[in-house]
């Protein structure tokens, strides 16, 4: 299995030389690699069992770095930049071309962002180059949110993961693409539409998914653990069940407990109601209920508001066959 620790001068040799570590965010854990490498981007899809057609993004520390590899060139653009990096905010920009074909499944933008956690940070500012950095999970399964998750999917196929906590926002960042007049959200995440619209006014929400991304997480089915989930009402979804047995059932509920099902097979998201703590939860809860002896998951869906919609986004997609 892979090393744990904090050591940056570690994590930074392996990649200098071309190889892979775990990296925290303040969204999810990363698989990180240099960007300008495409044989070490090609070993990220390797890894990660990953389609090339699905692209990176790809993390530096600071804005003008950013001038290495794209054009940050948008006025709004750089209103949310200004605002909201480091963060949980990921745009679309028209890169250069040292950023290798692969990285960007042939197109002609990128997808960049700068994270909010201290040891991401702290590494990116002693490199010299960005990293790509996709969720340091098999493709399609759930996101980890902690270095043990790393090390249980991907441990034996890379040599260190840098430990930075449990991950503070817990689902991926945004991505909003400024092609069109109107920004268009490409993915929702751990930025609130109402937080981006209070400074460029109206956006465009992508509501379908796609088989030929143009930005990374816009499948359809993802986030899915190997247990089938099944969206709804709960106690609902409990009277109306007559497939499976009631200790065959685990349930991810925001705030309530059913006295139906045994109490070690739910998985309550947030006590007190929060959204944030809920989207902070999210995946943990999903890899809990995946890891109990349970045949389906029933899970609430959030109020579609704020991070209740990045959330039921998740949901969605992990329900999706």
């Amino acid at each position: 299995m892979a090393k744990i620790g904090d050591d940056i001068s570690i994590a930074k040799k392996i990649l200098e030389e071309g190889g892979l570590v775990g990296m925290p965010t303040e969204t999810v854990y990363g698989l990180a690699g240099n960007a300008y490498d495409a044989l070490a981007c090609a070993n990220i899809f390797k890894v990660k069992g990953r389609p090339s057609f699905d692209p990176l993004i790809v993390h530096t520390n600071d804005v003008e770095r950013i001038a290495e590899f794209a054009y940050l060139d948008n006025d709004k653009l750089s209103l949310l930049a200004d605002r909201f990096w480091p963060g949980p905010l990921t745009v679309i920009l028209r890169r250069k071309q040292v950023i290798p074909d692969l990285v960007t499944s042939g197109l002609e933008t990128v997808a960049v962002r700068i994270p909010n956690h201290p040891l991401a940070l702290s590494l990116l500012e002693s490199l010299d180059f960005p990293l790509a950095a996709p969720s340091a999970n098999p493709f399609g399964y759930i996101s980890p949110t902690s270095a043990k998750h790393v090390n249980d999917q991907l441990g034996e196929k890379i040599n260190y993961i840098l430990d930075g906590g449990h991950s503070k926002v817990g689902i991926e960042s945004t991505i909003i693409d400024f092609e069109s007049d109107i920004p268009k959200v490409l993915r929702l995440g751990g930025l609130e539409i109402e937080q981006i619209e209070e400074q460029i006014g109206e956006v465009e929400v992508n509501r379908h998914s796609t088989s030929n991304p143009k930005a990374p997480g816009m499948l359809k089915s993802h986030y899915a653990p190997s247990k089938p989930v099944i969206l709804g009402d709960v106690e609902k979804l409990l009277l109306a069940n007559n497939d499976f047995n009631l200790s065959e059932v685990g349930i991810l509920t925001f705030t309530k407990v059913s006295d139906q099902v045994p109490f070690d097979n739910q998985f309550i998201m947030s006590e007190s109601g929060s959204l944030p703590e809920a989207a902070s939860n999210l995946f943990k809860g999903l890899r809990e209920l995946d890891s109990k002896p349970v045949k389906v998951i029933f899970a609430e869906m959030m109020p579609e508001t704020g991070l209740g919609r990045a959330i039921n986004d998740r949901l969605r997609r992990s329900a999706a066959k």
